[in-house]
């Protein structure tokens, strides 16, 4: 029988999130093991499939603050992975070589992240709970 702080715990989504969030955070370090944090890379994927992007794009597809934006944009730019090129007012984003390098390398870690995980969740269970997390970060952003 469960204690009374071990079913709070349990039906707390705050710290079931969070203690979820900090076992794959620790999965997917492990399985990258990149000089840039696994976040840039999201955004160089969302780049590869919208070439010429905005930044107000970018944050609205990452579900990220401007702030965030730039900072990454700015990083990614020093690494050589992204060029900005003005048209009219608006700055566009793109891959250059080493950017699209890094995407195919990204999409190959990402099956090795879910491998790793599926391996622990079952690979219905990790679908599953993916789309429904995904899910929910929608109802709370809508």
């Amino acid at each position: 029988m469960k204690s009374e702080e071990e079913l709070v715990l349990m039906n707390c989504l705050f710290f079931s999130a969070n203690r979820f969030a900090r076992h794959i955070t620790k999965l997917t370090e492990d399985v990258f093991e990149q000089e840039l944090a696994p976040s840039y890379l999201y955004m160089v994927m969302v780049i590869h499939f919208h070439p010429g992007i905005t930044q107000k794009e970018l944050c609205q597809r990452l579900s990220i603050a401007p702030s965030t934006s730039t900072r990454f944009i700015d990083k990614l730019v020093k690494h050589k992975m992204v060029d900005r090129k003005m048209d009219g007012k608006e700055t566009n984003i793109y891959l250059t070589q080493i950017g699209e390098e890094k995407y195919v390398e990204f999409r190959r870690l990402l099956k090795e992240l879910f491998e790793e995980y599926a391996t622990i969740l079952g690979k219905d269970f990790s679908l599953q709970l993916s789309r429904m997390l995904h899910e929910a970060s929608e109802k709370f952003e809508d």
